[in-house]
């Protein structure tokens, strides 16, 4: 989910060629498409890698590491994980900002790489304090980041080019391979060279990640020039003053804020996300009276589309927290020729998506005028959702091992792979929903009402994973009480939004 931002360009430099305004330059192909592809690809694979790489140990770590190993400790691990990544969205906004208005779209994915990197270092801290100061400093590198290289692959393309779908869909699976590889590689030498299963070497993921994010750093570096001057600054960003402003500020006003963010309650972090979300979508919903009735109409169907989306988000963010929890406590992950390791579930949805992406794409355009509408495929992506909660309300009832007390290792495999079709309904045409419906003069404050909807998910999904371990740690009992929870409020909102589709759709006008 990446902002649509104006084109700037940046004054040739060494190895790259003048800038360019308008249409991209003519780029050689490779494999059938334009050459800086395959080095977008590349960057972003490692990049993913890095962010990913620390997704399954975060929670582990903090709980051996500054709770002492005590389970009661495992509701503050949520929290601040759901904390963090909600702050990483909301942080998308300020890099698109940086990007397009100060430095350059080449400058920011470079600044960013080199910041993100440094708090992927930082991780590898023993103490509590340091170790939210980097994730504060990996917050501020992938905002400038993120958001700005899936950019650049929509630049080397034509609005008219035939390839700039499948362009997206290649980069998209650079994305799925890092985060699918970065886990198992991350275990492996957490578990299996620097450490033990019962003492892993958390501090080895975060390295390896770090390393990770060197090496997106580098490949952007050495390959920028392929990009013959597309997303570089223009005359007024290139200065070098801008540059060192901007990192200034990074340094003293961006990660104290993310660090002071990350330290108070999750509580009031959401009261604070919710703020932010209100004054631009009073903002859309005033404008889009000025502009007329259809106008009002598509914002109005935006906002409750992003109502809607909070909840998706909230209950498929548990990867990283209560689902960590779970694998590692009650989900009997013996195979009988190995134990699976707790990592690996990280690297099931990536491999979901792979697999299912091209499948449920050939069924919306074997169902042709029967397609879902938008809002029907949202309330889909909540159901899919809902019945991955299902399956683990009933696990936890009725499939509970009297032995080992465990639930068996192929409902969890296959919660993953239900969600995934879940965010495969939904996920993919959000953000392009949303500027499709935005007034014309406010779509960067649509797109910045989106990723907040995501940031206050993610945030109530920490909320949440500490629920579902209760005060004094994850227990049979606990998760099935609060996956209950989640089964219903989930089904309820997708059965809700699927019998008022019809309403948003009108609301709509024809946007598709």
């Amino acid at each position: 989910m990446n902002p649509t931002m104006p084109d700037r360009v940046e004054p040739a430099g060494p190895g790259m060629e003048a800038p360019t305004t308008g249409n991209p330059p003519e780029f050689a192909d490779v494999l059938g498409h334009p050459r800086p592809l395959w080095m977008l690809f590349m960057t972003e694979f490692w990049e993913r890698f890095a962010f990913y790489g620390i997704r399954w140990a975060m929670v582990l770590y903090i709980v051996a590491q500054f709770k002492g190993g005590n389970p009661a400790g495992e509701k503050d691990a949520s929290h601040l994980y759901g904390a963090y990544l909600a702050l990483v969205y909301a942080a998308a906004i300020f890099g698109g900002y940086i990007a397009d208005k100060l430095i350059g779209y080449q400058r920011s994915i470079l600044t960013g790489a080199l910041i993100m990197g440094a708090g992927l270092f930082m991780l590898a801290s023993p103490t509590e304090p340091l170790f939210k100061l980097g994730l504060a400093t990996v917050i501020v590198g992938n905002g400038m980041f993120k958001p700005i290289i899936s950019t650049l692959v929509g630049k080397i393309y034509t609005q008219a080019d035939q390839r700039r779908d499948s362009g997206f869909t290649i980069f998209y699976m650079g994305i799925n391979l890092g985060a699918m590889i970065s886990p198992i590689i991350t275990q492996q030498l957490a578990q299996k060279v620097f450490g033990t299963d019962a003492m892993p070497a958390y501090k080895m993921v975060f390295i390896a990640s770090g390393v990770g994010m060197v090496l997106s750093f580098m490949w952007f570096w050495f390959g920028r020039a392929q990009l013959k001057g597309v997303g570089a600054s223009d005359a007024a960003q290139s200065s070098v003053a801008r540059l060192v402003g901007v990192i200034v500020a990074s340094l003293v006003i961006g990660i104290p804020m993310y660090y002071f963010l990350l330290n108070i309650d999750a509580s009031i972090l959401n009261w604070i996300l919710i703020a932010c979300l209100i004054g631009p979508a009073i903002m859309l919903v005033i404008e889009g009276i000025r502009e007329g009735r259809v106008p009002r109409d598509k914002v109005i169907a935006m906002l409750i589309i992003l109502a809607f989306n909070v909840f998706f988000w909230c209950f498929f963010e548990q990867a990283g927290s209560s689902f960590t929890f779970l694998a590692d406590k009650i989900v009997n992950r013996d195979l009988g020729f190995m134990t699976f390791p707790n990592a690996w579930f990280q690297s099931v949805n990536s491999v979901a998506i792979i697999v299912l992406a091209p499948i449920i794409a050939w069924i919306w355009v074997k169902m042709g005028r029967n397609n879902p509408t938008i809002p029907r495929k949202f309330s889909l992506g909540l159901i899919f959702n809902g019945l991955a909660f299902l399956l683990l309300m009933f696990a936890l009832k009725s499939l509970v091992s009297p032995e080992t007390g465990k639930i068996p290792f192929w409902t969890l495999f296959a919660v993953y792979w239900i969600q995934s079709i879940g965010e495969l309904c939904l996920s993919p045409i959000g953000l392009s929903m949303t500027t499709k419906l935005a007034p014309p003069k406010l779509t960067g404050f649509a797109m910045g009402a989106w990723f907040l909807s995501i940031a206050i998910g993610n945030n109530l999904a920490g909320l949440f994973a500490g629920e579902a371990s209760g005060e004094g740690g994850m227990t049979v009992q606990s998760a099935h009480a609060a996956y209950t929870q989640g089964f219903w409020i989930l089904m309820g909102a997708g059965v809700l939004l699927f019998l008022v589709a019809p309403l948003v759709n009108r609301l709509m006008h024809g946007v598709k």
